[in-house]
């Protein structure tokens, strides 16, 4: 699934039967990461000067 973003960063989204009424997950070296709030799924932020292989 990752092939292709290289040094990008991309979402992907799609209808799923979730409180929400959808799903996704983020791909690359961005720093929005999915978590799981109380059942629906919310982004966070890493800090700008996050290194993925120290995280």
């Amino acid at each position: 699934m990752e092939a292709g973003i290289e040094d990008g960063s991309a979402v992907i989204a799609w209808s799923a039967p979730t409180a929400m009424g959808f799903d996704f997950e983020t791909l690359g070296r961005d720093r929005r990461v999915p978590r799981d709030f109380d059942g629906l799924k919310l982004v966070s932020f890493l800090p700008a000067d996050y290194e993925e292989d120290s995280g």
